[in-house]
């Protein structure tokens, strides 16, 4: 029997979303379209009379933009919302910035798919000539993590986010879950797939096949221990939502 419901999206679209570019550490607000679907987002979910208590995000301005534009579409604005940089999106080091599709071309569809949606297979990292190194490791943001920039990542694997959101989760959301708590986390599409892993138990090799388009909230029902009693829920209009996930597993394909 269902005793706690726990919410996970990922971000309304990005301009690099749009641009089909590795945004991943990098810093981008919503674009045009990724503000209408945080908002629809926000609207269906008060339309089906969902009420949240706790809010968590990323570090990152997509992530953090569209729990507010849910919650304003929600009118439950006051509801606390908590950042930390153990939500952000999976790091994809020197990848960060390259285009998907012409990546594909020049690397097969294949190795680009293994670099998205493997498991623990780790991009190169990024070093100091990346042109994006700077912009992402002097952001002061950075200065109120809990460990010190310098052991922040420089490139991960889906389990490598899975191992920094862990200790995230256990401490500070699974105490806002058991005491009642009706939460959000705003997130990414990796660290709410490396969560959904640890949730539903997913193997290594079916990960690779879970996919979480922008702006459609997954609703979990869970137990008293945090285990799911039924299939994750993606809420939304079923044709528009199986749309949505063909399109982010075409990025990595090359063009016709």
């Amino acid at each position: 029997m269902s005793k706690y419901k726990l919410f996970l999206l990922r971000h309304g679209e990005g301009a690099w979303n749009k641009e089909n570019r590795f945004c991943s550490w990098v810093d981008q607000k919503l674009s045009e379209a990724g503000v209408v679907e945080a908002q629809e987002c926000g609207r269906l979910l008060k339309e089906q009379g969902y009420k949240f208590d706790r809010v968590f995000t990323s570090l990152l301005s997509r992530s953090v933009q569209t729990a507010w534009l849910v919650l304003g579409a929600m009118g439950q604005e006051w509801v606390p919302v908590t950042k930390s940089w153990r939500l952000n999106e999976r790091h994809y080091g020197a990848l960060i910035g390259l285009n998907r599709a012409e990546m594909a071309l020049n690397h097969g569809e294949e190795q680009v798919k293994l670099w998205r949606r493997s498991y623990d297979i780790t991009p190169p990292p990024i070093d100091e000539s990346h042109p994006y190194f700077a912009e992402i490791y002097n952001d002061r943001r950075y200065d109120t993590c809990d460990v010190p920039k310098e052991q922040l990542p420089r490139s991960e694997s889906l389990k490598e986010v899975l191992d920094r959101l862990l200790p995230y989760w256990n401490e500070v959301i699974v105490p806002e879950i058991k005491s009642g708590c009706t939460v959000l986390i705003s997130a990414h599409g990796n660290s709410c797939r490396a969560l959904l892993k640890h949730l539903e138990n997913v193997s290594e090799k079916d990960i690779v096949s879970v996919t979480l388009p922008t702006g459609i909230p997954v609703l979990l029902e869970l137990d008293e221990d945090l285990k799911p009693v039924k299939p994750r829920q993606l809420l939304g209009d079923q044709e528009k939502i199986q749309a949505a996930i063909k399109k982010v597993e075409d990025q990595g394909k090359v063009k016709a």
